[in-house]
């Protein structure tokens, strides 16, 4: 069974934190009125097309899964945009609650659906005690690779999710 590949949107596959009217390099503009999105005018997306091919590799190494906030509406919205079929993602029972000491609070219900099994997270929010609650709680092997929100997924990151999974 191939690890979990669990994946956030926005800041690593949007930079939504680089500067406001620069768009980064190899970034197209989206414009999107996810479920829940209140504002009037909709909500600036930067993504960008060569992470759909890298995704698209690393599903050779992972089965991918959605672990944002954009829940099931990132297949919608996100996938197409970059090449992605469609994928399981995580249904938060609860978004931005209560967390386990200074954890982030996706954190525990990652670790609840990864269930024992391996894998790697690429996510924005990712803290030193993230990192040493899944190290204590989780049995299993566990990548944390937290991503600038202001310069989303880079080479070094496909990279060392590349060599963590052949290394399994």
């Amino acid at each position: 069974m191939k690890p979990l590949l669990l994946i956030d949107v926005d800041g690593p596959l949007n930079p939504y934190a680089a500067k406001a009217q620069r768009r980064p390099e190899g970034y197209g503009t989206h414009r999107m009125r996810p479920t829940g999105w209140t504002d009037g005018k909709p909500l600036r997306v930067w993504l960008n097309p060569a992470h759909g091919e890298e995704l698209r590799e690393l599903a050779r190494l992972y089965e991918l899964v959605w672990a944002t906030t954009w829940k099931g509406e990132a297949n919608d919205w996100t996938g197409p945009r970059l090449g992605l079929p469609e994928l399981p993602y995580i249904d938060w029972p609860r978004m931005h609650g209560k967390a386990p000491r200074g954890t982030f609070w996706k954190t525990q219900y990652i670790l609840q659906y990864a269930a024992g099994r391996p894998f790697a997270w690429v996510d924005d929010d990712i803290t030193a005690y993230d990192r040493e609650y899944v190290e204590r709680e989780h049995l299993a092997a566990a990548l944390l690779v937290h991503v600038d929100e202001r310069i989303g997924l880079t080479r070094p990151d496909f990279d060392a999710l590349a060599e963590w999974a052949a290394a399994l």
